[in-house]
């Protein structure tokens, strides 16, 4: 596992750091074991022969030949981390972070290993599965427990512990440009992908454009939150050990974060979701999870529908790109199929939702 991701000189300069920057890991021989990553990402579990009472710790990378986007991700990620030491926000503890080039020839950062579990959504039936010991009323609880995530990043004061992190200013404004733009670079991206006429996309642009509502107040968002990029406690009851997966985090509005899960809930009136891949029978009410945000961080959630439509539409821009993976040759066509059903789907609610509130 070490030989396939650092050379014997590479391993040597990074123990070498270790043992300056990172102590509590221990002393003598030090091994990298393999435990995820593609082309965006590597993760690594490191252990040394006389290991420290800390336990194993992560090194979280780019891959070999990664994209400038890949490496910003790393340090972005790192920022973050560092920032959330010693607030109530669920994350891996931050050791330490190398920027030198001399050390791996690229940015990575050291982590705990978390012990938890993350739930696993299912690229073919698009169903969240989940842990067997959360049945019943515990996967209720698991609900909650992930609104408490969202809370907690809510209250964060990053205003005194990442002040220059992100653009809070105008950014509700910036997003459909933002994705807009975002869309329009596939075809210059994926040669031989040409734009689509997606039913809906100029509409939810014109309201969502048309719409801005002026409630929302700057915070600390994932951007990506989801049960699979999050750990759980591996037994009831239902408590996050850890939110992972930082880089997309930025300084925006939390209540996008929150339309993103929330906007998967049954409701008891309206407009129910299409595809929840959250059981709608075992989760929390959609209007419960809502009032307990607005009550526990004092935000204001009139507006909710905005940012519903708001995530669909941006989630519909981002995923695009594996239909012009598909049409390139790139991903095989039942994936183009599958993200074609999805982009589409997403545009037709968010389309519904904007019409409804307009």
């Amino acid at each position: 596992m070490t030989p396939a991701h650092f050379s014997a000189d590479e391993l040597a300069r990074l123990d070498a750091w270790l043992a300056a920057e990172v102590p509590c890991l221990g002393e003598g021989a030090l091994a990298a074991e393999f435990i995820s990553g593609g082309t965006s990402n590597v993760v690594l579990r490191l252990t040394r022969a006389r290991m420290a009472q800390q336990g194993p710790l992560v090194l979280r990378m780019g891959p070999v030949n990664a994209p400038p986007a890949s490496e910003k991700a790393i340090t972005r990620e790192a920022t973050v981390l560092r920032a959330l030491g010693g607030s109530r926000v669920p994350h891996p503890r931050f050791h330490a972070a190398c920027e030198d080039p001399e050390v791996l020839g690229r940015p990575f950062y050291i982590m705990d290993l978390v012990d938890g579990w993350a739930a696993d959504l299912s690229p073919v039936t698009d169903l969240m599965s989940y842990n067997p010991d959360f049945t019943g009323p515990d996967l209720h609880y698991l609900g909650h427990a992930m609104i408490e995530g969202i809370v907690e990043m809510a209250n964060f004061d990053w205003r005194a512990k990442l002040p220059t992190f992100g653009k809070p200013d105008g950014f509700l404004e910036r997003q459909v440009r933002r994705w807009r733009g975002q869309l329009d670079s596939y075809p210059a991206r994926y040669p031989g992908y040409e734009p689509r006429d997606l039913p809906g996309l100029d509409y939810v642009s014109d309201w969502l454009a048309a719409n801005v509502p002026d409630t929302g107040r700057p915070g600390l968002m994932h951007a990506d939150y989801a049960m699979s990029n999050v750990l759980f406690a591996w037994r009831p009851p239902a408590r996050l050990a850890a939110i992972i997966d930082w880089e997309t985090a930025t300084i925006g509005d939390p209540l996008l974060d929150l339309a993103a899960y929330a906007g998967q809930l049954r409701r008891r009136h309206g407009l129910q979701p299409a595809r929840p891949y959250l059981d709608p029978a075992q989760f929390p009410w959609f209007e419960d999870v809502i009032d307990y945000f607005s009550e526990k961080t004092g935000r204001d959630v009139s507006q909710i529908n905005y940012y519903l439509v708001l995530q669909k539409f941006r989630a519909a821009c981002m995923i695009e790109y594996k239909v012009a993976e598909a049409v390139t040759g790139i991903a095989p066509p039942e994936k183009g199929r599958r993200f074609d059903k999805l982009v589409r789907g997403l545009l037709a609610e968010a389309e519904q939702i904007a019409r409804g509130a307009a």
